[in-house]
């Protein structure tokens, strides 16, 4: 299909390695030399990064976690857990490093990134329960980080979107530690592939439906069938009902227009305002699914513009 991408986010389209999900391992290389592509020499300067690792829950393995501050900062903040997009099978704490950068350095917050585990080796709930268990020591930790306890979110892109919200879910159930916003970006958030932008979309540039397929596979298990009964709202926030939805901390979500995700961040956000659940939605016209690469285009200015000011509002910044 043709679509009428903006022009300002087609030069690239020609260097983007052929989306091909069916093999992980491969996937998880091929974003690495994208990165090495489009160039990974970040300007870290007036940022304190440190990289650590904390216990799993009931003996799973180590999670890393890292850690970003302002330097010449010791007044007390927000904080963000960062979760990662890819997925749930790729991506680790250096694929999106430039951005939380640049953000840590925009908002002068603490910013605190997740390794979670990646299927199909760990398929959920694994990796949400390492992002549960790195929310836990952000709150536990939080004197020592310079957090304001009461002002914690969760800022995830693509599957960290997903995770971000279905994270949302687990704590409010389990009575755990509290957020006080949370912010997707192009969430992927329904197993069952059936609102319309995911059934069209079945070439559209880096994500479509045929990967999106894939991508519930690994992370729900080999039996996995695209609108099978019994999997949980905490793999899937978008079969909660209204009412599983209420009492949510406050919301930003984000679609791009040629994204088989569209349709699901949009009803998710429609659902959360139906929950009282305090929203806004932005769909950015002439995008696709990792556009946001093209830091240069406008639309991509005014997406990240938005999203800072989206998160300065929803921390107390």
């Amino acid at each position: 299909m043709s679509y009428p991408i903006d022009t300002e986010l087609t030069a690239i389209l020609e260097y983007i390695p052929a989306s091909d999900f069916s093999d992980p391992v491969a996937t998880r290389k091929n974003m690495k030399d994208m990165m090495q592509l489009f160039g990974n020499d970040t300007d870290e300067s007036g940022i304190n990064i440190t990289d650590t690792t904390i216990p799993g829950m009931s003996g799973a393995p180590d999670i890393p976690l890292r850690i970003y501050r302002p330097e010449e900062s010791d007044a007390i903040t927000a904080g963000l857990l960062y979760i990662h997009g890819g997925g749930f099978a790729v991506g680790d704490l250096d694929s999106e490093h430039s951005g939380v950068v640049s953000m840590c350095r925009s908002l002068g917050i603490v910013i605190v990134s997740v390794d979670y585990r990646l299927a199909p080796e760990d398929p959920y709930p694994a990796g949400l329960e390492d992002c549960y268990t790195a929310l836990q020591w952000v709150h536990q930790q939080a004197t020592t980080l310079g957090i304001d306890a009461t002002r914690i979110g969760v800022r995830g892109g693509s599957a960290g979107g997903g995770l971000a919200a279905a994270l949302a879910l687990l704590t409010r159930d389990r009575s755990g530690p509290s957020l006080c916003f949370q912010f997707l970006g192009i969430p992927e958030l329904d197993d069952r592939l059936s609102t319309v932008s995911m059934i069209e979309f079945t070439d559209t540039p880096l994500w479509h439906r045929g990967n999106a397929i894939l991508s519930w596979q690994y992370y729900l298990g080999d039996k996995y069938q695209p609108g099978a009964e019994g999997v949980p709202y905490t793999a899937a926030p978008a079969r909660a009902d209204i009412e599983d939805l209420r009492g949510l901390p406050p919301a930003y979500v984000s679609t791009m227009e040629f994204d088989p995700l569209r349709d699901e961040g949009i009803q998710y956000a429609l659902k959360l305002l139906q929950a009282g659940v305090a929203t806004e939605l932005h769909s950015f016209p002439g995008t696709y699914h990792g556009s946001e690469m093209v830091l240069e285009a406008a639309v991509t200015k005014r997406g990240n513009g938005e999203g800072l000011e989206a998160l300065r509002r929803g921390l107390g910044l």
